[in-house]
């Protein structure tokens, strides 16, 4: 059978960016790197627009950068041959029950979680009667019996190539408005988190390090929902641009939205990376230097054991000091209640023992994106599999 040209791939935007964020750069890495034709229909073009500047708001499908992007829910369209639902979301019912005149592999690409389940469901088949198709579970995972991770082919190449190039840095650190000269003698850490971290006892901790500590806070919406985390800073200097708050040692820039590159290079940039949720969380994997992650609040703690079975998996070859630190750090950060700024006493050994530990910490984050990146990407994986389903078809 001729290779499956012609993709749909379906996207909600539920959490701040980040699902339309996975579905962007793999709509792209499907066009550019597996000459694939793709339609990408999102449910919010608006907030869409925040992570692909270029999109005109009043056309209801444009190409942008080779992907077709399409409103949601006007998809009075044939399906394409193979179509992806991702995160769960539901196809429109018109859509949907023109797939079995079409012969269409349907695809529910999933979150991505280390969770030791993960391997027994992915690829399970999901029958649809009523529709006359079988839906197809895909999971991402760390593990080579899963869907594996999404990763652009060039993207450790170029990754190295930015670490490599002291021109490169500067420019990046003097485009976003902050002197590289004075960040190049501290401690630079990005911050990118939901309102349940405990940003003011992190800050606390942080300020009581004797070494100077710049951290970068990308950010969306009001400085003042952020007003009891910087209470103890005193702010030093605002323009259109950027905030810069102070607390001893310690140094806050607020910056606006950043494009995906941007953010890549921020991760590359910086020491030591909080992130969330899903998009921003694989991009630090990859970008081989120390993370925290803070995975969704869910009810009943369930976010902390997905915490957990990501670092059973990703400090699997860590020394059991280097394992208890990160476990501690991770639950320090991500077990506050949904009321914001709700822990007391920050631990400031705990952030002070990090800090110490960074040259260790580098060097196995490096060695884990090396050794995950030796594992087909996400991308291919489909491909791969929508293939082996659209032969078994004949």
């Amino acid at each position: 059978m001729a290779k499956t040209h012609h993709w749909d791939v379906f996207c909600r935007v539920v959490d701040n960016y980040g699902d339309i964020g996975i579905c962007w750069r793999l709509s792209q890495q499907l066009v550019h790197e597996h000459g694939l034709q793709v339609r990408l229909f999102i449910d919010d073009i608006v907030a869409a627009r925040h992570l692909i500047s270029t999109l005109n708001l009043n056309q209801t499908s444009q190409m942008v950068n080779g992907v077709e992007i399409c409103p949601w829910p006007n998809v009075s369209v044939t399906p394409a041959q193979v179509v992806i639902a991702t995160f769960g979301c539901e196809l429109p019912e018109t859509y949907s029950q023109q797939l079995a005149a079409h012969q269409s592999v349907w695809i529910n690409l999933e979150y991505l979680s280390a969770e030791p389940w993960v391997s027994d469901f992915h690829a399970q088949i999901s029958p649809q009667p009523m529709l006359g198709v079988n839906k197809h579970f895909f999971f991402p995972g760390f593990f080579p019996d899963t869907g594996g991770l999404l990763r652009e082919r060039h993207l450790l190449a170029t990754r190295d190539a930015f670490l490599g190039s002291a021109d490169k840095q500067a420019a990046f650190w003097n485009r976003l408005g902050l002197d590289h000269s004075i960040l190049d003698s501290a401690i630079k850490i990005s911050l990118f988190c939901y309102p349940q971290a405990n940003i003011r006892n992190l800050f606390a901790a942080l300020a009581s390090i004797e070494q100077t500590i710049h951290v970068v806070m990308p950010f969306n919406g009001d400085v003042s929902q952020w007003s009891t985390a910087f209470a103890d800073c005193t702010q030093i200097k605002t323009d259109a641009s950027r905030l810069l708050l102070q607390q001893d040692k310690l140094n806050v820039h607020l910056l606006p939205f950043l494009s995906q590159a941007d953010y890549d290079h921020l991760l590359w940039a910086c020491d030591f990376n909080f992130v969330r949720g899903e998009d921003s969380w694989i991009r630090a994997i990859w970008a081989g230097k120390p993370f925290v992650w803070q995975p969704y609040w869910q009810a009943d703690a369930v976010h902390l054991k997905k915490m957990q079975a990501f670092l059973a998996a990703y400090a699997e070859y860590a020394s059991v000091e280097m394992q208890d630190l990160l476990s501690r750090a991770s639950l320090d950060w991500s077990s506050g209640d949904p009321d914001l700024y709700s822990m007391t006493n920050p631990d400031k050994t705990l952030w002070q023992s990090l800090i110490n530990q960074l040259p260790a910490l580098r060097g196995y984050a490096q060695h884990r994106a090396n050794t995950l990146a030796q594992q087909s990407d996400l991308a291919t994986k489909l491909v791969i599999f929508s293939e082996n389903l659209r032969n078994s078809q004949v």
